[in-house]
């Protein structure tokens, strides 16, 4: 009875094994075919963003930003009309940059 119960474990095993590396082996060709069509496919979005400036634009400008939360720089947001607030930014940052710098 413990002869025939492993070998039953034992073929219940095999067969798990067999289905997971055939598994194993299509998600493999699944992900090379799609690694293969990638380039084409993020080229040809690109062309396309690229055909109109606004869509361009923004997008990029979009990346930049994302790139800039991401980092550790402080981001500082101006108005349009900058004037004597800018001014006094830029001040402000000098004199705490000069207080934090080693010496």
């Amino acid at each position: 009875m413990r002869q025939v119960t492993s070998a039953i474990k034992q073929a219940g095993a095999n067969q798990v094994s067999i289905i997971a590396s055939s598994a194993d082996r299509q998600a493999a060709i699944e992900f090379a075919k799609a690694a293969a069509i990638r380039p084409g496919l993020v080229g040809k979005t690109w062309r396309q963003i690229v055909q109109d400036p606004e869509v361009a634009q923004a997008l990029f400008q979009i990346l930049e930003n994302q790139k800039s939360l991401a980092g550790q720089a402080k981001l500082v947001l101006l108005p349009e009309s900058k004037g004597v607030f800018a001014q006094w930014l830029a001040a402000a940052q000098s004199r705490e940059d000069t207080q934090t710098a080693p010496g």
